[in-house]
């Protein structure tokens, strides 16, 4: 993986060339960025130009011995821990290895998702165990084979728990030569003992413009569809591909429906919707819908604030859009936004969705419907 094969992120690019040619290269990193938008990719890159035998200024040469093995993920000094599906107390990150590289190989933003498909998973429950832990400590004690430098990328710390604390003094006090380079999409749930023994590298969302370009250029996808899925995606690059699948806009009607029952404050309707439509939807697509009903949402509080140069939309979005944006205040759109985001983050916990979203959408009819907003609420 060189870094002009990434998306975006120059100026994170120029930051980690930066460090490697003033010498100042941390020997443990925390590259934090939300889903797809290209941590990993970014932390293979860095390890391939810090071993390649003939850096260039921009990149890695592409061409030497060590970079011919880190393109195929196959450097004896490059080592990768990830989150798997045990299907036994000594499985360890390398019994999945050959999945993992034709996983990374043929999408590096990939989401957990996508990780849990390739090992064929189903609804089985990601870790990263202390066998690892120990393995990991065993791997990086022995001296490097032909690079200067070992390299552990670890991918999703967050699934560490408490066999974390193994590593810790390792972390602290690598061998010579050592890299630890983290890669975390959600700073709350890593260890707070790791955190403090890493250099934040915080990676930002991809841009609008460039998940568009991406999907016109390199997936031939005409422009207003290039420009629909973008703006669903949010920057999520993973989510851009999984919708290119899709023939049209999946959460459209869905939302439109919805927010109808909710502003006429139509019980029965939004009730069958939270006992049908949402929980069949399943847990990533109840994520993904619920952040396109934030995205919509603020695309209206832009609109109102007279800054129509700013909407990414067109068609009957952007009709819904300048409708809506009419017909509500700033503040109730705020309080919307905020249940949005609240719910999103119980779904992501694995809240009953029947439950969850029936609470969201009385929540929601007391603001459009009463103008009513609710003080310290407790939400499911």
């Amino acid at each position: 993986m060189q870094f002009k094969d990434i998306i975006g992120q120059h100026e994170m690019k120029a930051h980690l060339l930066h460090t490697v040619k003033e010498n100042r290269v941390s020997h443990a990193q925390l590259f934090l960025g939300p889903e797809g938008s290209g941590g990993l990719a970014l932390a293979v890159a860095y390890a391939q130009y810090i071993n390649c035998e003939n850096k260039g200024e921009q990149d890695s040469c592409g061409i030497c011995s060590s970079c011919n093995k880190y393109q195929k993920l196959i450097h004896p000094d490059l080592h990768f821990s990830y989150p798997f599906f045990a299907k036994g107390k000594d499985d360890v990150a390398a019994t999945y290895l050959e999945e993992w590289r034709k996983a990374f190989q043929a999408n590096p933003y990939l989401s957990l998702d996508f990780w849990r498909h390739n090992l064929e998973a189903e609804n089985k429950q990601a870790n990263i165990n202390i066998a690892e832990a120990h393995d990991i400590i065993k791997k990086l004690s022995l001296k490097a084979f032909e690079a200067e430098y070992k390299v552990l990328i670890m991918w999703l710390p967050e699934y560490l728990d408490i066999q974390g604390n193994a590593l810790l003094k390792l972390i602290e006090e690598p061998p010579a030569k050592t890299l630890f380079l983290l890669v975390a999409e959600n700073q709350d749930r890593i260890l707070n003992t790791i955190i403090s023994r890493t250099q934040l590298v915080k990676v930002a969302k991809l841009k609008h413009d460039e998940v568009t370009q991406y999907l016109i250029k390199q997936k031939e996808i005409e422009a207003q569809r290039a420009n629909e899925i973008s703006f669903i995606a949010d920057g999520n690059l993973q989510l851009a591909q999984d919708l290119l699948n899709e023939e049209e806009n999946p959460y459209f009607d869905l939302l439109i429906h919805w927010l109808r029952f909710i502003v006429t404050d139509s019980g029965l309707n939004f009730i069958r919707f939270c006992e049908e439509e949402f929980p069949k939807l399943g847990r990533e697509n109840q994520k993904n819908f619920l952040l396109y009903a934030i995205n919509m949402l603020r695309q209206i509080v832009l609109t109102q604030q007279g800054l129509r140069q700013l909407v990414l939309l067109q068609g009957q979005e952007l009709d819904f859009v300048s409708k809506f944006s009419k017909s509500f205040s700033a503040d109730q759109l705020a309080y919307a936004i905020d249940l949005l985001e609240k719910t999103h983050y119980k779904v992501e916990r694995n809240a009953n969705p029947k439950i969850l979203f029936l609470d969201l959408s009385l929540q929601l009819v007391l603001i459009f419907k009463y103008q009513t907003f609710p003080q310290g609420t407790q939400y499911i």
